[in-house]
């Protein structure tokens, strides 16, 4: 199999990459990006094409192997960028103002075109693969939607995989995780309404400047005080938002943030504890307050025995130097958790490099060495899970 099997020349992949990178689209808005995966499918052999899922800018190719019967496993891809004005001065940076590929996702589904590529030219496996071009990963949640509008009741499979960049992680190295990868992600709304006054009198009115002050310290209590140690936590005020002048103390504070963390009893009990902090704080100042508290993404947690699976391929490939095991997990999110709760799989990291930007940065880029590592560790999976027959 392996002999057989020729992904498309780095300079195609890089050629693919390139013009995602310069026609960014954000969450549900994915159509010249739709339309561009589906015209490099569309071209291969063997391959069904069956656009729509995710309000209309996802995409499922399905591929059914030559050697018999076998289970049916998924790779997905997001596609979607961020709301990032870019500052990278490449040739190829992003033609939209105001619209950026900061996270990869670029470079994640060059990849699994280029999978798809060479797995259509060669089809020699056991089974049926999934190819899953999913967008709206980045706060929108589009792996749910994909999920609610029947992913896998039409496309049923016993395993979904994903991968992500990972900037620090040195070119040629992975890692995996047996279990959790990436936390929950909750997001939280606040506006507090007191009685607005001069700066200079505030005995008449009720300052919810300093009711905010003491919220905000208040609830970093409940993770330093209350949250068991082992298990990792984030409360961030991210948005705070008052007045307009010097000598007026504003009637209305407007506070934004997110609670992250990974076990889901302690997330329901950080949530119960915000509700907790902010009816308190209304009632000693006397203030009244409209919370609007998004339970957002689940935390990303990998099946231990399609971990495994994950690390056999890499285990297998000659341009990954070094396997990271179960290393620290991210208090980042991942909206591919919504798949992982149906289906069982795994996620993982590819290095995209040491002198890489951070995710989410205007100055990142998605290393182009990494995208024929890329393509050969979702073959090198695919051999894994099913170059053999079924048992």
């Amino acid at each position: 199999m392996t002999k057989a099997l020729t992904p498309p020349a780095d300079e195609i992949l890089k050629t693919w990459r390139h013009d995602f990178h310069q026609h960014p689209e954000t969450a549900f808005q994915e159509y010249r990006t739709s339309e561009q995966i589906k015209h490099i499918l569309n071209a291969l052999p063997n391959l069904k094409v069956y656009p729509g899922l995710g309000k209309g800018t996802g995409i499922v190719a399905k591929l059914v192997g030559n050697k018999g019967p076998g289970p049916a496993i998924g790779l997905r891809a997001d596609i979607d960028a961020l709301d990032i004005v870019e500052k990278t001065g490449l040739p190829y940076q992003s033609s939209i103002q105001g619209k950026m590929h900061a996270c990869g996702h670029d470079g994640h589904m060059t990849m699994l075109l280029g999978a798809a590529h060479t797995l259509a030219h060669h089809p020699n496996f056991h089974g049926t693969v999934y190819f899953i071009f999913q967008p709206a990963e980045e706060n929108e949640g589009g792996a749910q939607v994909m999920v609610e509008e029947g992913l896998f009741k039409q496309f049923p499979m016993q395993a979904v995989y994903a991968v992500h960049n990972w900037p620090g992680l040195p070119l040629g190295e992975a890692a995996v995780n047996d279990h959790a990868v990436m936390a929950a992600f909750d997001i939280f709304n606040l506006k507090l309404i007191g009685k607005g006054c001069h700066a200079a009198m505030p005995n008449l009115g009720i300052d919810t400047i300093l009711a905010a002050s003491q919220l905000i310290t208040q609830l970093q209590g409940v993770i330093s005080r209350e949250t068991p140690p082992q298990e990792p936590a984030v409360l961030s005020f991210t948005s705070i938002h008052a007045g307009d002048t010097y000598n007026v103390i504003p009637e209305v504070v407007t506070l934004k943030g997110t609670i992250r963390c990974f076990d889901p009893k302690l997330r329901k009990q950080l949530q119960q504890r915000f509700h907790d902090a902010v009816k308190q704080l209304a009632g000693f100042h006397q203030l009244s307050y409209e919370l609007d508290y998004q339970p957002r993404y689940p935390a990303t947690i990998n099946h231990p025995k399609h971990a495994a699976f994950c690390l056999n391929a890499l285990k297998s490939m000659s341009s990954i130097k070094r396997i990271h095991h179960n290393t620290t997990p991210s208090m980042g999110s991942e909206d591919f958790s919504f798949m992982l709760e149906k289906v069982p799989g795994a996620y993982i990291w590819l290095g995209n490099g040491t002198d890489s930007a951070p995710l989410h940065n205007p100055n990142y880029d998605f290393n182009d060495q990494l995208l024929p590592i890329g393509v050969q560790y979702w073959l090198s999976l695919v051999k894994e899970r099913l170059g053999q027959p079924a048992n």
